[in-house]
């Protein structure tokens, strides 16, 4: 089995990846952990997870052996564990996004010594869209304009979301754009639309998972490549993937891309 330890294990994706991994019978949580003075210390995880007792109360330390941390958290949570990963050379799954250049640095650093899967949406149909998106931006050319909205819950912090910002940057590295020179971020007032620019939107709407469609058109034709996520479970069921798919790698910075095999 692969013991893994839940960092962010209160939060809605923490709580789904303890339900998740209790159901698949394939995973050990060894540690479910939140930053020092939450509410919800103490408290059994299985019980959070809305799946019964599960004999593992939710700490503010990483005591115990595992084979991986998967962190959903904020990055201040990142931060705070991806050191003792890094001493005690446990793989990482990151999923935090809002990261700080400085912050993403630190993990990039951190991956010269432990292996670290990384990436903005742990979907697997929205990696495979990543793929599509940048196969589509080259054979379509300048000709086409791309504009790439996102739509996410009320309650989401950062925007553009991690994989509206993905997206574009895919569509840059596979048409040798440079993201922060053609990222335009919404629009208002005399603003007519520059060629080769991407347009960037986000919209907060009630309680909706996750929205993301990219737009190719031209003056003859639009092209529309989308996803929708329904329910959080499938980025946990990625992430799940993800963690035991890093067991036995070298140390580096991968993405979803490498253990979909999509590279």
């Amino acid at each position: 089995m692969t013991k893994i330890a839940i960092t962010g294990a209160a939060g809605r994706m923490g709580r789904r990846i303890a339900a998740l991994a209790i159901e698949a019978e394939r995973f050990d949580i060894v540690a479910a952990m939140e930053l020092a003075g939450h509410e919800t210390i103490g408290r059994d995880v299985g019980e959070l997870a809305g799946v019964g007792t599960f004999g593992l109360a939710v700490g503010d330390t990483l005591d115990e052996p595992a084979d991986v941390m998967i962190d959903f958290s904020l990055p201040e949570g990142t931060m705070k564990f991806l050191p003792v990963c890094r001493e005690r050379k446990i793989a990482a799954i990151i999923g935090t996004t809002g990261l700080t250049a400085s912050q993403q640095a630190e993990i990039t650093d951190t991956a010269g010594q432990i292996p670290i899967v990384q990436a903005a949406n742990f979907s697997v149909g929205i990696n495979v869209l990543l793929k599509a998106a940048a196969m589509v931006a080259k054979t379509l050319g300048e000709d086409y304009d791309i504009e790439v909205a996102e739509t996410h819950h009320r309650f989401k912090k950062d925007a553009p979301s991690g994989t509206a910002i993905a997206l574009a940057r895919s569509i840059c590295r596979a048409t040798g754009k440079d993201f922060e020179a053609a990222a335009v971020f919404g629009r208002e007032g005399q603003c007519p639309r520059n060629r080769g620019e991407i347009g960037m939107h986000a919209l907060r709407v009630g309680d909706t998972v996750g929205e993301h469609t990219v737009h190719f058109g031209n003056l003859g034709e639009t092209v529309h490549l989308g996803h929708t996520a329904h329910t959080r479970d499938t980025f946990v069921r990625g992430a799940l993937r993800a963690a035991e798919w890093i067991k036995d790698k070298y140390p580096g910075l991968y993405d979803m891309q490498d253990v979909l095999g999509l590279r």
